[in-house]
């Protein structure tokens, strides 16, 4: 799913062009529609809702067997030990199925993710991309991935180690806050060019620009 058209990818564009006029850091900006499938979530919902159900089942067996009679007709038989485990079971299968048909709905499935899920799987995923995208691909490793998870409306900032070594983490969170408080409005790629430019901002005082310095990385959006 694209969430900026060309015009749109041209505004962060130009802000990477613009902060690395004055750091001989290298800024990489990332926007994903989300960080993870959630299946092992989706799962996990599932297979509790399941065994809560049977236990249920299990704890008040006349009331589900009652229900059996009523549709079954008054004359039906008693379960036997086999059909009333059968009966069990089959009432968790189908509680099972109805779980994961709710967390087709992407509105539900990452309504029902924990916070800490999310948060860690947005993190997971920023280093994935930072590995890939920036870690040890400049002179002086000083990239710096800024990545924003739409389905999650969470963002990460993760810098390359000659950078992590001198700026701490909080340093980010200006350019995290400015970032945020423009995509919330849903101006998405006016919250990315603005935490383009507050990262610029630390790098150039931090790492500023050389005479013979090159740019080593694409100035450009990766959407994905």
């Amino acid at each position: 799913m694209r969430y900026l058209d060309e015009a749109q990818h041209r505004i962060v564009t130009e802000a990477v062009r613009t902060a690395e006029l004055s750091t001989c850091g290298e800024i990489v900006p990332v926007l994903a529609d989300r960080s993870d499938g959630y299946t092992d979530v989706a799962l996990w919902w599932a297979a509790t809702m399941a065994f809560t159900a049977m236990s249920v089942f299990a704890l008040f067996p006349d009331v589900f067997l009652d229900l059996r009679i009523a549709f079954a007709g008054a004359w039906a038989a008693e379960p036997t030990l086999g059909e009333s485990f059968a009966l069990l079971t089959g009432f968790g299968l189908i509680v099972f199925l109805a779980v994961i048909s709710v967390h087709l709905i992407q509105a539900v499935k990452f309504a029902l993710i924990p916070s800490p899920v999310k948060r860690q799987r947005v993190r997971d995923a920023a280093i994935k991309h930072f590995k890939v995208g920036a870690e040890r691909r400049t002179h002086g490793r000083t990239g710096v991935l800024l990545y924003l998870s739409m389905r999650e409306h969470r963002a990460e900032i993760v810098a390359d180690e000659a950078i992590a070594a001198i700026v701490p983490a909080e340093v980010w969170g200006e350019a995290m806050a400015d970032m945020l408080a423009e995509i919330k409005q849903g101006r998405i790629a006016e919250g990315l060019a603005a935490g383009v430019r507050d990262v610029g901002v630390v790098l150039a005082e931090h790492f500023p620009r050389g005479d013979e310095d090159l740019n080593e990385l694409p100035d450009r959006l990766i959407e994905v």
